[in-house]
């Protein structure tokens, strides 16, 4: 993946069926909600009596209701099961429901129409679950991003081209009502001749006894996320996520029309902008990342979530039109370009804030229970759209105006992501490390594909500078234990970073025994655990550039865990601010000037028994080559 665009996929086999019929999906969700809501907006007297505002209300409503009530037997299904049928079996029910709403759109029966949009939101709670865990069955770890990327690229691109047709359709005289209702089932038979392609995807816990209580179960999928830390604080930071999309895009019809005093058309340049930039975030995650996880993406994306929603309350307020525009003519207004930069703006970032947290929890999820894990989450989703809608309420009836609300979002945006990061430092700490090899300098990777997807291991590199294990952290595709110098584990800013990535400080036996002692203790159980475990075998910067001699402790951990070792080399680090470089050090940082290049470099992995320290020495030595 590392050679091809994410892209790639869409030519095979393992990805593309299932990208095209969760589009379908998506795409068909919206032609008939939409079409749905437009028709009772602009032509109610013939449907019903009922109050229009309250249908308006209701039938989202009725959408994620099935969410909260059949999210926990959908995640069951999905691990007990093998996907590619569920997925079948889910696009035949879109089909029969499908027929429903065209019996309901013939006949005028306002209550097929109702309880079709009930049966679509059961359609898409037992595909998300199906969605998210078929993914790392059939990605590689370095692909997932890129992959996560496309799927939420393609499900709010579905979600805005539906809304476009079915508004569009549905008013079309004078077959509008009957191109609806065959659209959507056509679109239906399509989506399942695509789930025919979907690939073999074994269940991965088909012994499964189902629990058919959804509220215990419930439970049980939190209760047993909680445990995982990391992954549990990714589902709340994903819930969030909807939480912000909701309040935001439910503002959008009545900000189009009573702020920018614009017509329909406006609302929909305000739909199409956000979901290109939701679009664009989603697929430069995969650039940004390195094809890997990368979850330093998560407080960048949140940081500008904050940044362009107040900015979008700023120009709201300097907006200054007050005559009823189109498309054409707001795109004329003073202050228009500012807005609509801010909500794509707002859909970038909340792209690349979304995808790592994705792909974080198909990683470091347990493979039998993600299934379950993805269900929870689609409840945490639902719960906090519905809290998302209450605030929203509460907020107008209290007198705020939309751009206030937008003010209040990214505000609070900021709160509880400076909360979640206080749980979790590792989101923080990871996006200091990407901003640091993003801005001061351009590191190229050189076969970090070696480096092990999983289990335990030794990394073993050369130690040019105080910046050396920040620049490997970035660039790994798991998070490392690293051993360093009890005395750069103390420095100033650097050591919050290095507690936080549970680095082991070590020292000499003459200057503390029982430090030294206890770091061979905590490597063994961090080799035990599975952990990569990163060391330095010189003991101390180099002075020179060359290579100091390897010390013996790499024996010590070997005799203790005897795990693979993987010798690396950092190229490019001498002579910078952060080396003991003391020749024209300031001169020659500054002429390199940003972006200053570094590579690492792996070479190919050591048995335990093959190990010595000269042996280390001379790898490591070759892989460094002359640049230094």
């Amino acid at each position: 993946m590392s050679q091809q665009s994410q892209f790639a996929l869409l030519k095979q086999r393992r990805f593309a069926p299932f990208f095209w019929t969760q589009f379908l999906g998506a795409f068909n969700d919206n032609v008939f909600k939409t079409a749905l809501l437009t028709i009772l907006t602009y032509d109610a007297l013939t449907w019903t009596k009922m109050d229009i505002g309250l249908l308006n209300n209701l039938i989202p409503g009725l959408f994620i209701l099935p969410f909260v009530l059949f999210s926990a037997t959908s995640g069951q299904l999905a691990d007990k099961f093998e996907k590619g049928k569920m997925a079948r079996n889910v696009k035949l029910l879109e089909i029969v429901i499908m027929l429903i709403a065209a019996a309901g759109w013939m006949t005028h029966q306002l209550w097929l129409l109702i309880a079709a949009v009930a049966g679509m939101g059961i359609h898409s709670t037992l595909f998300g679950p199906v969605k998210y865990a078929y993914l790392p069955q059939h990605l590689k770890t370095d692909e997932l991003v890129g992959g996560n990327g496309l799927i939420e690229m393609g499900t709010f691109v579905g979600i805005l081209l539906g809304e476009i047709l079915g508004a569009m359709l549905v008013v079309h005289k004078p077959w509008g009502i009957e191109l609806v209702a065959g659209g959507a089932i056509v679109i239906a038979i399509i989506g399942y001749l695509t789930s025919l392609r979907i690939p073999l995807s074994p269940a991965p816990e088909p012994e499964l006894a189902i629990n058919w209580n959804p509220a215990t179960e419930t439970v049980r999928n939190i209760s047993f996320s909680k445990q995982n830390r990391p992954v549990f604080l990714s589902l709340l930071g994903n819930s969030w996520f909807w939480f912000y999309g909701a309040i935001v895009l439910a503002q959008f019809p009545l900000y189009a029309k009573d702020y920018l005093h614009g017509d329909h058309s406006v609302f929909v340049l305000l739909l199409t902008i956000f979901s290109f930039g939701i679009g664009a975030g989603s697929l430069l995650c995969e650039k940004l990342s390195g094809h890997k996880v990368e979850i330093g993406l998560v407080p960048f994306g949140s940081i500008g979530l904050s940044i362009f929603g107040f900015d979008l309350f700023l120009s709201s307020v300097a907006y200054t039109n007050t005559v009823a525009v189109d498309m054409q003519s707001f795109l004329h207004q003073a202050g228009s370009l500012r807005i609509l930069f801010d909500i794509v703006m707002i859909g970038i970032f909340g792209g690349l804030y979304i995808v790592p947290l994705f792909a974080l929890i198909q990683t470091r999820c347990d493979p039998k229970h993600l299934s379950r894990t993805i269900a929870g989450m689609n409840i945490l989703n639902a719960l906090f759209m519905v809290v998302a809608s209450l605030a929203a309420m509460l907020m107008l009836k209290n007198g705020f105006t939309i751009p206030q609300i937008f003010m209040a979002t990214a505000i609070l945006n900021a709160i509880v992501a400076a909360y979640i990061f206080s749980l979790v430092p590792e989101f923080l700490m990871r996006f200091i490390a990407w901003l640091l090899i993003h801005t001061i300098y351009k590191v190229k990777t050189v076969n970090t594909a070696r480096i092990p997807e999983e289990g335990s291991g030794v990394l073993v590199c050369n130690h040019v500078s105080y910046m050396d294990a920040i620049v490997i952290m970035a660039s790994s595709p798991r998070p490392i234990r690293f051993v360093m110098d009890h005395r750069i584990f103390k420095i100033p800013v650097l050591s919050w970073v290095f507690r936080t990535a549970k680095a082991i400080p070590i020292a000499p036996a003459k200057e503390d025994q029982w430090l030294m002692e206890k770091a061979y203790v905590d490597i063994a159980q961090a080799l035990h655990e599975g952990d990569l475990v990163c060391i330095f075998p010189e003991g101390k910067l180099t002075a020179t550039g060359e290579l100091n001699e390897f010390k013996g402790g790499v024996m010590k951990i070997l005799e203790r865990s005897p795990v693979p070792v993987y010798p690396m080399a950092l190229r490019g680090l001498w002579g910078s601010f952060f080396s003991r470089d003391k020749s024209n050090s300031f001169e020659r940082a500054f002429s390199r000037g940003p972006f200053s290049k570094l590579e690492l470099v792996v070479g190919d992995v050591m048995e335990a028994k093959d190990v010595t320290p000269q042996i280390l020495q001379e790898r490591v030595k070759a892989l460094r080559g002359e640049w230094k």
